[in-house]
């Protein structure tokens, strides 16, 4: 079953690697959306795929990588789109 979860991710998690380690998951997951930094000091981000790999990229959302310290993930769950041919970092915020 196809899944879409849109999702921002507080506490310290610009300048350690996140972005790069979620598109790194998120195309071994098989996953299509993005991640980028927002000007409040969080990270955002749109994971579409197989819910089961979905609910796996927000484990590691809750985590994150070493260096990271996640305070709070706000998720919302959406319809699927099927708009996005991969997975990519957003520049810019």
């Amino acid at each position: 079953m196809k899944a879409r979860a849109h999702v921002r991710i507080s506490g310290y998690v610009q300048g350690v690697f996140f972005r790069y380690h979620t598109r790194e998951l998120a195309q071994r997951l098989g996953l299509q959306g993005w991640v980028r930094n927002t000007p409040d000091d969080r990270v955002e981000a749109v994971f579409e795929g197989e819910k089961e790999a979905v609910e796996r990229m927000l484990e590691f959302c809750r985590r994150g990588p070493s260096g990271a310290r996640v305070t709070d993930v706000e998720t919302k769950w959406e319809q699927p789109h099927g708009e996005f041919s991969g997975f990519e970092v957003r520049y810019g915020r």
